[in-house]
């Protein structure tokens, strides 16, 4: 099931004066902007201009998919609990509004969150863009132009300064289209670091098994807070290394979820390389390095793991998690070879590939899986939420 981040927010100036509202529609996989829309609404409240914005960005999200999972976020702590039905709704205004935007989509399929007017600026923006539009009789409101269309499609606009402004959705590979069916998402995070890790030596399943290191356990608090953010993972499950297993903790930890562990998601055994670096096997072992470098079917020094064995041992997991959470937003909590691994399987790509990655510690991937047997890599090595 497709997953959006509906962003909105409304705002009158005088309570009831000149209002207007701003709406974001965001793919939650990947943070894609997937439709804008802002409209003057003359003279009313600021709270019914906030469930105004509330109204366009459920449509717009309905327009999309409407069988989508839906995730709002609002400034507004009135909108947010009357819909979350924790409050009565009482004034004879809003209460058409609320009831005509709980029959948007099937009940459950949308929840409501609160969060500060800091981290709603989007909506904020064109909400005010909306209001100034109004106030200075200008046909259209600011940035409405195709030319100005964040997501590079195209903006439809009228000469009406109340129009909303739409922009087109990308193509299928950054967000599923409704007619593909509902995939499971993974989202591929690799562990913080560990103390082997700015070193860059093996470290495998078959070595010390690491914990985190200090600033591997900031990065996993860093990615938490990202993932609390967007809202949308469903659960997750871990590699069974200490490594894995602490960064996924982290995050289970601000996210409410409980973490399930998967000895399919563990990292290649490297054998004798286990905690050496590239150039000390290289010194030591130069003909296993050379043929492990030259073929999937290698074996590291000493009997460790081939990728060809680990990509078995991958694919058989993928399908087994695939089947377990089809139509669902898992977080996988694992190593590099493996989100590699998957990501190579998914494109299609020959093993080479594997030495053709970069995979940052903490970085998050995206891979989805439909039920026709194709997959879509949405994002790869993101690091933002480190800065």
């Amino acid at each position: 099931m497709r997953e959006f981040i509906v962003e909105a927010d409304g705002g009158s100036r005088g309570n009831p004066g000149p209002a207007g509202y701003g709406t974001v529609v965001i793919d939650a996989a990947t943070g894609e902007t997937l439709a804008e829309r802002a409209e003057f609404l003359g003279t009313v409240t600021n709270n019914v201009a906030e469930y105004r914005g509330l109204l366009a960005g459920l449509r717009a999200a309905y327009e999309l998919d409407p069988a989508a999972r839906v995730h709002v976020r609002m400034d507004s702590k009135l909108v947010v609990e009357q819909m979350s039905g924790r409050w009565k709704i009482k004034h004879p205004d809003m209460k058409p509004l609320a009831m005509e935007a709980s029959r948007i989509f099937p009940a459950g399929q949308v929840t409501y969150e609160w969060i500060p007017r800091e981290r709603n600026k989007h909506a904020d923006r064109l909400a005010n863009e909306a209001m100034d539009a109004g106030a200075s009789g200008q046909s259209r409101s600011p940035g409405t132009s195709a030319e100005a269309s964040p997501a590079g499609g195209t903006a439809k606009t009228d000469a009406d300064p109340r129009a909303a402004r739409t922009v087109a959705t990308p193509s299928v590979g950054w967000g599923s289209a409704p007619d593909l069916g509902a995939p499971a998402t993974f989202v591929l995070l690799r562990h913080g670091e560990t103390p082997l890790t700015p070193e860059k030596r093996f470290s495998g399943s078959g070595g010390s098994d690491p914990s985190l290191s200090d600033v591997g356990r900031e990065q996993a608090e860093r990615v938490a807070a990202a993932l609390a953010r967007r809202g949308t993972i469903q659960a997750i499950v871990s590699s069974p290394l200490a490594r894995t297993r602490e960064t996924a903790g982290i995050v289970a930890a601000r996210l409410g979820l409980e973490v399930g562990i998967d000895d399919g998601l563990r990292e290649t055994d490297f054998g004798a390389w286990e905690g050496l670096t590239f150039a000390e096997v290289h010194e030591r072992h130069p003909d296993d390095l050379a043929a492990w470098l030259a073929s999937p079917d290698a074996e590291p020094t000493g009997g460790g793991e081939s990728f060809a064995a680990t990509a078995t041992r991958i694919a058989a997991t993928r399908d087994k998690l695939i089947a377990a959470y089809a139509g669902r937003t898992v977080l996988l909590v694992t190593h590099v070879t493996p989100i590699k691994t998957l990501v190579r399987l998914a494109l299609g790509a020959p093993a080479e590939s594997m030495f053709r990655m970069e995979l940052s510690a903490a970085s998050v991937s995206v891979v989805a899986y439909y039920a026709d047997g194709n997959a879509s890599v949405r994002l790869l090595n993101d690091t933002s939420h480190l800065r």
